[in-house]
């Protein structure tokens, strides 16, 4: 079923479009309410600049990976927070991943991505929360000097610098049910940045520790994307599970023997998953380079929104 509706959503075949049409009617709806609230929802400021990196379609740009490298490139020496809801993780309420260059929760408590975050960017703090406002309130407790949302385009409740990641062409154009995009495509013209790929930023995907054979095991929305850096003579088998779903060690070590595999090759995302785990791993290495021009727009807006503060 999520093979079906990742098809459906990012590269139909023609028989799809009856389904697509079929349910036209709720994506106009959805759309409609959407945009409603963007329009005229009241927005929060707050006391420091907060930088939102979203995109417009269900599942994966690479958000994560480019505000990690984002933030590396800055050259603002200021006291940094990242705030995430933490999808699929196995807690509740807010909760402080990390803060003061130290770890504070558990994967199972901060989700992939914001562990990936924390473990990547010792010096910033991260903090996942259902609700922003009340993680931004936080961050600011804990010494926040700028705050970046990870998917953030969609919380138009505050006032933030837009940051939009733009998929590379999608055959199909509707919101959700029928399509992939959370809102209407052209919601892209309120954001401050729209970024495309292969202009505005670049994927640098390298293999750590390749072996003449691999099993491929990731938990990543379209994981076909990945085929661009794969060596498919190098691969023995595709272990697809849904988007930031857990990984049993069993089961990878009994593809491993099934399949002949010297190790099991994964992505930066899901490797927080399975680090722990007795097996040879290889590992897809992902590295975004922002151009310049990016950058300097970035820190402009820090520079002014700290000179209107003054």
């Amino acid at each position: 079923m999520v093979k079906f509706f990742e098809r459906v959503y990012f590269n139909p075949k023609w028989y799809d479009w009856g389904v697509i049409f079929l349910l036209a009617p709720f994506s106009f709806l959805y759309g409609g309410i959407a945009l409603f609230r963007r329009i005229f929802k009241k927005k929060e400021s707050f006391s420091v600049p907060i930088i939102s990196i979203g995109n417009l379609i269900v599942g994966g740009t690479g958000k994560s990976p480019f505000l990690i490298s984002l933030i590396k490139s800055l050259k603002v020496k200021k006291k940094i927070f990242v705030i995430s809801r933490g999808y699929k993780r196995k807690s509740k309420d807010l909760v402080v991943v990390s803060a003061n260059g130290k770890i504070l929760a558990s994967l199972q408590e901060s989700g992939d991505e914001p562990f990936l975050i924390a473990k990547s960017l010792p010096e910033v703090g991260v903090i996942v929360s259902k609700n922003r406002k009340e993680a931004i309130k936080k961050a600011l407790e804990l010494g926040a000097e700028i705050i970046f949302l990870d998917d953030g385009f969609g919380r138009v409740e505050i006032k933030k610098f837009e940051i939009l990641l733009e998929p590379k062409q999608i055959k199909n154009p509707f919101p959700f049910p029928a399509g992939g995009f959370r809102e209407f495509w052209f919601t892209k013209y309120f954001a401050n940045l729209n970024l495309k790929e292969e202009k505005d930023f670049f994927r640098d995907v390298k293999v750590k520790n390749p072996k003449p054979k691999m099993v491929l095991a990731t938990a990543i929305s379209n994981p076909k994307r990945l085929n661009n850096w794969l060596d498919e003579k190098k691969i023995v088998y595709k272990y697809y599970l849904n988007d930031h779903a857990w990984f049993e060690e069993k089961k990878l070590k009994e593809l491993l023997e099934k399949f002949k595999a010297n190790s099991i090759l994964t992505t930066q995302k899901d490797f927080v998953k399975i680090e722990k785990f007795n097996l040879p791993i290889s590992l897809l290495d992902l590295e975004i380079k922002i151009s310049p021009e990016v950058l300097e727009k970035i820190e402009k807006y820090i520079k002014d929104f700290d000179a209107k503060k003054d």
